[in-house]
């Protein structure tokens, strides 16, 4: 999938072998991260609202867009693998929910501006630094006045467990990373701990995450 290249300094689009990678890994009949809403997700409830509007971020198979659906949010989710898509749209059918999926990758998406209640990006690390901080960057600015973004990923200590999630350190979250991404937003939670995760085949066994729940003002 080709995608419009970022502004001067923003890095390039994703590459075909990143693309080829992540299709062959979700073209597996299971799904590989399981159907279950992540953890962290479902616990934000509470401040969740029918009626709603949400963004996935590189949702892969739709396990976290098809819970916000399920919670009477409209959702749109998108990512760059096309076999991805198609099991999400599947699981939705399933459920008996609608979300808006959009094939995209970080670079080419649309990211339209001030257009989202809840904005969400679970586990989004194959983004290297340059990537991350356009992705951070156009998250914010989706949210709407007092919108929520909720983002849960690894730490550095996850390397040690190597139970899911990126080998370069350099792709992993720290309390630092976050609060300086996301300066000026109302941190309502910023925490880091070890828990064992069983989300799929790839996210299984104990890990170091990180979570962040934060309001745009």
């Amino acid at each position: 999938m080709s995608a419009p290249a970022p502004e001067t300094g923003r890095g390039t689009a994703v590459d075909a072998a990143e693309l080829a990678r992540w299709n062959a890994r979700y073209s597996q009949a299971e799904y590989v991260f399981g159907t279950a809403p992540n953890a962290f997700l479902s616990a934000q409830a509470p401040l969740l609202r029918a009626g709603q509007s949400a963004l996935s971020v590189a949702d892969g198979e739709g396990r976290n867009s098809v819970w916000l659906a399920e919670q009477g949010l409209s959702v749109t989710a998108f990512d760059f693998s096309p076999p991805a898509l198609d099991k999400a749209r599947a699981l939705a059918a399933e459920r008996g929910v609608t979300v808006n999926f959009e094939q995209g990758d970080i670079y080419g998406w649309r990211w339209p501006v001030a257009a989202f209640d809840v904005v969400v990006a679970i586990f989004v690390q194959f983004a290297d630094p340059v990537m991350r901080a356009f992705k951070f960057e156009r998250m914010r600015a989706a949210l709407k006045p007092g919108g929520l973004l909720l983002l849960q990923g690894y730490t550095p200590r996850q390397l040690e467990y190597r139970t899911g999630g990126p080998s370069a350190l350099e792709n992993l979250y720290t309390r630092e990373l976050l609060e300086s991404s996301f300066a000026g937003m109302d941190i309502l939670s910023l925490q880091a701990y070890e828990r064992e995760l069983n989300e799929g085949a790839r996210h299984a066994g104990m890990s170091a995450v990180i979570d962040l729940v934060a309001r745009q003002p």
